[in-house]
């Protein structure tokens, strides 16, 4: 039977709503192009993406090697272990051809070789690709970080970039994914986590940015704005609306890379570029041991 009183309160005893379950790359991809959220994360089966792009495996490629740098004993963090762990991370998919990924890897290894020149290879990370997640009234969010460094009392979180495109502490102090991180991680370690940095590894310059209590409470709320337009976006699908309507494209030059091109109507009109082209943006010359 229903307590006095309830029919007056008609969402007394509603289930509570659930948590929005997210990660930095599905709140930024219905930031940058709802079609394309809708692609990934609603649509099943989700369309057939695209061929790998070259750009990726190179990104993916460092990555791998930095976090298998971090996984040996500090003894053995040597100069010439980089080309073994490099090699052992190579992504070759999305090149041209054999001498085109040559020459990506040869531009890798410059890359590491370098950046890790700079470090202390007896620093030991509180973290290496490590998983943080954490709660909000609306938000279950979880990332994985490229690497948690000690700062001062606190913690840093570090992002490894091999872009273009060198990047500013705007790019630091504006990164929504850098402060969830940081927000994540305060709470996984219990330490206070206020300092994000961008490590660019083309020119091996860092941008940081010191978060107070006020930006991250910012960028956790942006990120609970964008969790809640995505919601009701994917109830108003359920509901019958029609996809592309409630899923807009965001039309651009970015939808020559994107995977799902052939798949969107509007973002096929845009020229495709090969999977390759980034690496001719790069300047990466064809490598061969004849030249």
């Amino acid at each position: 039977m229903r307590p006095p009183g309830s029919e007056e309160q008609p969402g007394l005893f509603a289930a509570p709503q659930r948590l929005f379950p997210c990660t930095p790359s599905k709140l930024g991809t219905y930031a940058d192009c709802q079609r394309r959220y809708r692609y990934v994360y609603v649509d099943r089966p989700a369309p057939r993406r695209g061929p790998p792009w070259a750009h990726n495996s190179l990104g993916a490629s460092v990555h791998g090697a930095l976090r298998a740098w971090y996984l040996l004993p500090a003894t053995r963090r040597a100069d010439s272990a980089i080309p073994s762990l490099l090699r052992a991370a190579w992504v070759a998919e999305g090149y041209r051809d054999d001498a085109q990924a040559a020459g990506a890897y040869q531009q890798a290894l410059t890359w590491l070789e370098a950046y890790l020149a700079d470090l202390d290879p007896g620093i030991e990370p509180v973290g290496v690709e490590r998983v943080v997640a954490a709660k909000t009234a609306t938000l279950a969010f979880s990332g994985r970080v490229d690497r948690i460094a000690r700062a001062g009392a606190g913690l840093a979180i570090i992002d490894y970039k091999t872009g273009r495109r060198p990047l500013t502490v705007d790019d630091a102090r504006g990164s929504q994914a850098l402060a969830l991180y940081a927000f994540a991680a305060e709470r996984v370690f219990h330490r206070p986590c206020r300092r994000v940095e961008l490590h660019h590894l083309p020119t091996r310059s860092i941008a940081v940015h010191e978060h107070t209590d006020q930006s991250l409470a910012c960028q956790v709320r942006r990120a609970e704005e964008t969790a809640a337009e995505a919601r009701a976006a994917e109830s108003a699908l359920a509901g019958g609306a029609d996809p592309d309507a409630t899923f807009p494209a965001s039309v651009g030059p970015q939808c020559a890379w994107c995977d799902f091109r052939r798949t969107c109507p509007e973002g096929e009109r845009v020229p495709a570029r090969e999977p390759w082209a980034a690496m001719d943006n790069r300047g990466i010359r064809d490598f061969s041991p004849d030249r």
